[in-house]
């Protein structure tokens, strides 16, 4: 009982101390909802992790290895979203939204060498997205994912029948996701994959291969459907808003 208990601790927090502070202040702040509690935890979350400027965090929100998370001026974390920045951690750039329920995790219990996961300024990640980054994760500026988009830096190896999978160990290539690019819901972005700047993956697609700056892919597996910019049907009549 006490190894699962010490084993526990260590996937909570960098240290007993941190885990005891960490969860101080979560049960005195992070259960305080509106602009009031936004003002609260903008203060004294400075004291757990790394904060540039001011950060809004919502209630409900749940951070673990805090230390290990560097959050930049403007960055907005919805209700429900789940951030565990294990070592090498997670940093969001400045004016990024991480809207409600998605789920940021390092998932690093194995001291792989490149994980971690890093988002660059003014991206969007969507309502119940899942970004893993065992084998490391990098987003770019001006990125949006859709809801439900999975980002998944790790595969489980199964090339032996007579063995269990989970036995087999698992392999962790990274992925790197560059500027511009529209992720579309419920799409899966695996293990190894580029995709290139203002990119557009189709909702539902799977990648499983690299995609070309300006590209937009489709399907299962996804393969490139157009060109952005080299258009050759005409485009229906529309009413386009802007900020």
């Amino acid at each position: 009982m006490l190894s699962g208990l010490r084993l526990y601790l260590s996937r909570q927090a960098s240290s007993t101390w941190r885990y005891i502070a960490e969860q101080t202040l979560y049960l005195l702040f992070s259960w305080v909802p509106t602009v009031v509690g936004m003002g609260l935890r903008g203060i004294f979350y400075r004291l757990i992790l790394d904060m540039d400027g001011w950060a809004a965090i919502e209630n409900r929100v749940r951070l673990r290895m805090a230390d290990n998370i560097h959050l930049h001026n403007g960055v907005y974390l919805d209700q429900n979203t789940y951030l565990h920045a294990c070592p090498r951690g997670i940093e969001i750039g400045e004016d990024t939204i991480v809207m409600y329920g998605a789920v940021l995790h390092v998932y690093n219990f194995r001291d792989m060498p490149d994980s971690g996961i890093k988002i660059g300024r003014d991206s969007l990640v969507g309502e119940y997205t899942v970004i893993r980054g065992q084998g490391g994760v990098e987003i770019g500026e001006r990125v949006y994912t859709s809801p439900f988009t999975q980002i998944i830096a790790v595969n489980h190896v199964f090339d032996d029948p007579e063995q269990p999978f989970i036995e087999q160990g698992i392999t962790a290539e990274g992925i790197r996701i560059e500027d511009d690019v529209w992720i579309g819901s419920g799409a899966i972005i695996t293990d190894g994959v580029k995709v290139g700047k203002g990119a557009v993956v189709a909702a539902g697609a799977v990648v499983t291969g690299d995609v070309a700056a300006h590209t937009i892919v489709a399907g299962v597996p996804a393969k490139p459907i157009r060109e952005i910019g080299n258009q050759k049907e005409i485009v229906r009549e529309r009413t386009i808003y802007h900020l």
